[in-house]
């Protein structure tokens, strides 16, 4: 059976719709959920005729997530969906998100202060002496301060 030409072009309409739609998921998502801008400045100036560039700045940019992106991957139907959920189900789903990131918080923490440790034990060995003239007679003078007998 030969496929007619109409046909192999619906289904090529079809394959490219499909990537379009997949293109545009990714694209809300990305807006959903944040992302970075590498921006790159550059300042020319005429020297002997021709532009010379006289300053490149790199830059980074953060986009906040859109609350409107994140509204309608809500409601798509792309995500869970969440609007037929009772309140106890809304509320223990919290819960067991709130748990799970905290628990990544913990181990977060955890390495932080594992890194920490090392540094902070070295700076905690060297003891720091008075180095003002008042430190120095406060500590003298309770060296020779004596005890009554009775």
């Amino acid at each position: 059976m030969e496929k007619t030409e109409n046909e192999v072009k619906k289904k090529t309409v079809k394959r490219q719709g499909k990537k379009q739609e997949e293109k545009i998921g990714d694209a809300l998502i990305k807006v959903a959920l944040g992302y970075q801008i590498a921006e790159v400045t550059e300042e020319y100036a005429e020297v002997n005729g021709e532009l010379k560039l006289t300053k490149r700045k790199k830059t980074k940019k953060d986009v906040p997530p859109d609350l409107k992106a994140v509204q309608l991957l809500l409601t798509s139907g792309e995500s869970a969906d969440y609007g037929g959920w009772t309140d106890e189900a809304l509320q223990a789903e919290k819960d067991r998100l709130l748990a799970e990131l905290q628990a990544q918080a913990a181990v977060v923490v955890k390495e932080a202060e594992a890194g920490a440790a090392g540094s902070v034990s070295k700076k905690r060995s060297v003891a720091k002496k008075p180095t003002t003239k008042h430190a120095v007679k406060k500590s003298v003078a309770k060296k020779s301060v004596k005890k009554p007998t009775a």
